[in-house]
């Protein structure tokens, strides 16, 4: 550690406290790594209740969960600062950063684990029920709405996935197209999975006594169901952070994500990423992995570089 550091100087800036950068910052406090932790303190699971699959954390309220691991990172001396990183340059051999409230802080090198948003299809009333009764993730969700009526709104670029997905769950799945075609292969494996299909589009969910009951199409038609998987969400990552640093991305279906090599290293020198910020399939127990992984290399490399630049200078 540099005793030198002044209090906005860090070894490690790790961007984003949600499962992936609490992890990072875990396994850096452990290796005496100065860090700070700049949380946004905006989780995309907020709306949860609860989370699942995460071994001996099944069922845990994503607060509690995150509350913990800031509880953690304590013993180590990280920092956890609220706040939100609005500027980053590369700053010499290290990196330079801007708060929204005019901080300045400097980092050798950072860890961005900014996750990313939901963007919810404009469908009426779908924004007040989502996390409750309007869903999108079979496996974080599935289990606890195990044979009910389902729904699914179909994703354009993948229509028949989340409700060939989801007919495992429940005998009674309701695909609504609203708009997307299906492949000749889609409507086979649809019908052999006994999933319906619903042509129109979709204008709003039908909601009484404070429970969702159908979706209500625009012309007029409302088709019964109780739990709505809306596979039209849109994934934004929140990568400002890595835009300006010019770290490369990668195309998917659902969007453009930072590219990363297996231990969460971006194509720029000095910056890792980890979590949703990276693809749109870390779930919590996947994000937190990521980020012990980037920060156990992080370490390994700046402390393998340190002790080169010592011996050389030895010899010198």
């Amino acid at each position: 550690m540099n005793a030198l550091m002044d209090d906005n100087s860090f070894e490690v800036v790790v961007v984003g406290g949600g499962a992936a950068g609490l992890s990072a910052a875990l396994i850096l406090g452990r290796s005496r790594r100065r860090t700070l932790v700049v949380d946004a303190g905006e989780p995309r699971n907020a709306p949860s209740g609860h989370m699942q699959g995460y071994l001996s954390r099944d069922g845990m309220a994503p607060a509690e969960f995150l509350a913990a691991g800031r509880r953690e990172l304590l013993a180590y001396g990280v920092e956890v600062r609220p706040g939100e990183v609005t500027a980053a340059a590369a700053d010499g051999d290290g990196f330079a950063l801007t708060l929204a409230d005019g901080t300045a802080l400097a980092a050798r090198r950072l860890v961005v684990a900014t996750g990313l948003v939901d963007e919810l299809p404009e469908i009426g009333g779908l924004a007040e029920r989502w996390g409750r009764d309007v869903l999108h993730c079979p496996f974080c969700h599935g289990w606890e709405v195990r044979d009910r009526p389902l729904g699914v709104v179909a994703h354009p670029a993948m229509p028949a996935h989340q409700a060939l997905m989801v007919s495992h769950l429940s005998s009674d799945v309701t695909l609504f197209l609203d708009g997307a075609e299906l492949t000749g292969q889609d409507a086979r494996l649809l019908a052999a999975a006994g999933v319906r299909t619903v042509e129109g589009a979709v204008e709003a969910v039908a909601v009484e006594d404070d429970r969702l009951t159908g979706v209500r199409l625009a012309d007029g038609r409302t088709v019964g169901c109780e739990v709505l998987f809306a596979a039209g969400t849109r994934l934004l990552p929140r990568d400002g952070v890595l835009r300006q640093l010019g770290a490369e991305g990668y195309e998917t279906p659902f969007g453009t994500f930072v590219k990363v090599d297996e231990a969460g290293r971006t194509s720029v020198p000095g910056v890792w990423a980890a979590g949703n910020v990276t693809g749109p399939a870390e779930q919590v127990v996947n994000a937190a992995g990521a980020g012990y992984r980037a920060g156990a290399v992080l370490h390994g490399e700046l402390l393998m570089g340190d002790l080169a630049a010592r011996a050389d200078g030895l010899e010198g």
